[in-house]
């Protein structure tokens, strides 16, 4: 055990008989005039006598210049608990001034560090509670105008209806979906049900998947498939590349042209198996790259949309399967934004 660790020990069990003042100056006022009397009392057993009207005056200045130095001791002391009781009330726009070096000062740092982190999420919830409201209100709005006219007699249950209401319901489930996978990674509790399997038909069934929900939004997007090796097989969660697919596709699909094309393009490099995600959009631009798979950037292209969990929850996966994911730069200068994901394939 080092020396440091035994020395705090020992200090913690040091009792504390100046807990029950309530004023920072009077706790150093005390220390002062105490140590200031043991002082005296050892010179005055030595010495025999000291002069009265010195050792007062001693004293009192003493006092005095501890309470100008603990006014600015403790001021930081004072706009942390300003700032503590502002943040009760919502404002965690207060920072604290951390000049010292000393323990107040790393007080002072590790204070405003925390009021940062305390308003982005707080950020974070109001940003939730907007997008989610937002994408609830579509797909409601539209499962109700769908169900209205079926009770009214307007339209008649065919398949062609049914299918709109079945597509805005399943909308709803995939919002539903994502808030639950949030509370997952939040908690960090979920299981991989490995399994190997071919890539070619899971990409098939997201793609089919997405064609369903774009006919309901009417965007015309055009998708289109290539895998090559045909039979290339990876060991991963079936259901969570499913996920993963299907939310690459609605991502493209919503940043690029109405009546554009989304490609899904799988190849091998390695032993890893790449999965590649094209659009005919404007692209991603450099800078905002490294926000893209941060949860809540929805980023202002072609529309936005989407409650900003998709490619957060994207990356989420993949780190679990122990692949990477990153914005490419298109080949050949082509436009679009580009999503890779690498996975092992063993």
């Amino acid at each position: 055990m080092s020396l440091r660790v035994t020395t705090r020990r020992y200090l913690d069990m040091v009792p504390r008989p100046l807990d029950s003042v309530r004023s920072m100056k009077l706790k150093l006022a005390i220390l002062l005039v105490a140590s200031g009397g043991l002082a005296f009392a050892f010179f005055w057993s030595q010495i025999g006598w000291l002069p009265p009207r010195t050792t007062i005056t001693a004293l009192l200045g003493a006092l005095i210049f501890s309470q100008l130095l603990a006014h600015g001791m403790t001021k930081p002391l004072r706009e942390m608990t300003a700032a503590a009781r502002a943040m009760a009330r919502g404002d965690y726009t207060r920072r604290i001034p951390a000049t010292s070096r000393d323990e107040v000062g790393e007080l002072a740092h590790a204070f405003n560090q925390m009021a940062a982190d305390l308003a982005a999420v707080d950020q974070e919830r109001r940003e939730l509670i907007a997008n989610v409201s937002h994408e609830l209100r579509t797909p409601i709005t539209a499962l109700r105008a769908v169900l209205e006219n079926l009770v009214d007699g307007v339209e008649k249950p065919d398949p062609a209806t049914l299918s709109t209401a079945l597509a805005q319901t399943e909308r709803l489930g995939l919002l539903v979906g994502e808030l639950l996978d949030l509370s997952r990674i939040d908690a960090g509790v979920l299981a991989l049900d490995r399994e190997e399997f071919e890539l070619g038909p899971l990409v098939e069934e997201a793609v089919a998947e997405a064609e369903v929900t774009d006919a309901a939004t009417g965007r015309g997007i055009r998708f289109a498939i290539d895998v090559e090796p045909p039979g290339v097989r990876v060991l991963a969660d079936r259901g969570r590349l499913h996920q993963v697919v299907i939310n690459l596709l609605d991502n493209a699909a919503r940043h690029g042209p109405a009546g554009g094309e989304v490609g899904v393009h799988v190849r091998t490099m390695g032993d890893d198996v790449t999965i590649e995600v094209r659009d005919e959009g404007p692209g991603i631009p450099r800078e905002e790259r490294h926000q893209v798979f941060e949860r809540f950037t929805r980023g202002g292209r072609a529309g936005g949309g989407g409650t900003g969990l998709g490619l957060a929850i994207v990356r989420w996966v993949v780190d679990l399967h122990g692949g990477t994911i990153a914005v490419v730069d298109p080949a050949g200068g082509a436009p679009g934004g580009h999503i890779r994901v690498t996975l092992p394939a063993r």
